[in-house]
């Protein structure tokens, strides 16, 4: 059952940057989740333990 979920046009923005082109927002999302999911934890540019 899909889920309506309302963001600010900033993120919305932010996420479009990240978007490959072609990429729906949907998509994206999924993509985000799967890799939180698989590492848990999301990656951050520049961040090394």
């Amino acid at each position: 059952m899909p889920h309506t979920i309302e963001l600010d046009d900033d993120v919305w923005e932010r996420i479009d940057d990240y978007r490959e082109e072609g990429e729906s927002h949907a998509e994206f999302i999924e993509e985000l989740l799967t890799v939180y999911e698989t590492e848990g934890t999301f990656l951050q540019e520049g961040y090394s333990e």
